[in-house]
């Protein structure tokens, strides 16, 4: 029996902020982390770009990103699946 490998790209979760670049989107992806010395929980963000071949991904979907090849200068992120669509303003 073989068993499915896992992958050991990191996959992260987060928001679609600009899709303005033609095949590139920015996600932002938010976490919470406890402070090292007063131990209170802070917000942190960072922003990706993440590669989207067919520009399918608009601003405030939440997808899905794994860690790939350098695509170029500051793109090292493939947008590889949509997890919620955008509500509709």
């Amino acid at each position: 029996m073989t068993e499915a490998k896992k992958s050991l790209a990191r996959t992260l979760i987060g928001k679609v902020v600009s899709d303005k670049r033609s095949k590139t989107v920015t996600v932002l992806i938010e976490r919470r982390v406890k402070h090292e010395l007063y131990g209170k929980i802070v917000g942190k963000s960072s922003k990706y770009h993440a590669h989207d071949e067919s520009g399918a991904y608009k601003m405030g979907d939440v997808i899905e990103i794994t860690e790939s090849r350098p695509i170029s200068k500051t793109k090292n992120w493939v947008a590889t699946r949509l997890v919620e669509k955008a509500a509709v303003v």
